[in-house]
């Protein structure tokens, strides 16, 4: 699959948020779930632009098949916001492409450590891609659903 990883630019948070709530539509959860779920997976031009939150997309053409966005947590420590594919791309590389440009990043940024609060559907992918278990967090979206939090190590 051919795309190329870019910065996102402001004018997309639309279709970035479309694309998130496509993306976890794909494991199945009920249409009452994904509601709950709205506003946490709508992302904003002021977000993408601002300085709090680095977001890359996987872009062929006019097209984007995925993307991810990080949160500066400290100097040295930065938190994956989320990584959100096309479901027609899952299993096709982009993620893991996308996951890799994210440690990237925040290694130059300096953080030493990544964290991800996961869900459940998507800990084997974050496991593979270096991640171990330190713990868990309550949804923002769900009261009393627990989502699992990785640490990746960004030393090399």
């Amino acid at each position: 699959m051919n795309y190329k990883i870019r910065e996102a630019q402001s004018p997309e948070a639309e279709i970035l948020s479309d694309l998130a709530f496509r993306s976890k539509a794909y494991w199945g959860y009920s249409t009452e779930f994904m509601a709950l779920c709205r506003d946490e997976l709508t992302y904003t031009a002021e977000q993408i632009q601002g300085d709090r939150f680095c977001f890359f997309v996987a872009a062929r053409e006019n097209s984007i098949l995925g993307f991810y966005a990080i949160e500066w947590r400290s100097p040295d420590a930065a938190e994956l916001e989320g990584i959100f594919v096309e479901p027609w791309c899952i299993g096709q590389g982009v993620g893991r492409a996308l996951i890799e440009h994210a440690k990237n990043e925040a290694r130059e940024f300096g953080a030493s450590t990544l964290l991800v609060q996961s869900d459940p559907n998507a800990e084997g992918f974050y496991l593979a891609a270096g991640g171990h278990p330190i713990g868990q967090r309550e949804s923002d979206s769900i009261p009393g659903r627990y989502l699992p939090i990785l640490s990746i190590s960004l030393q090399t």
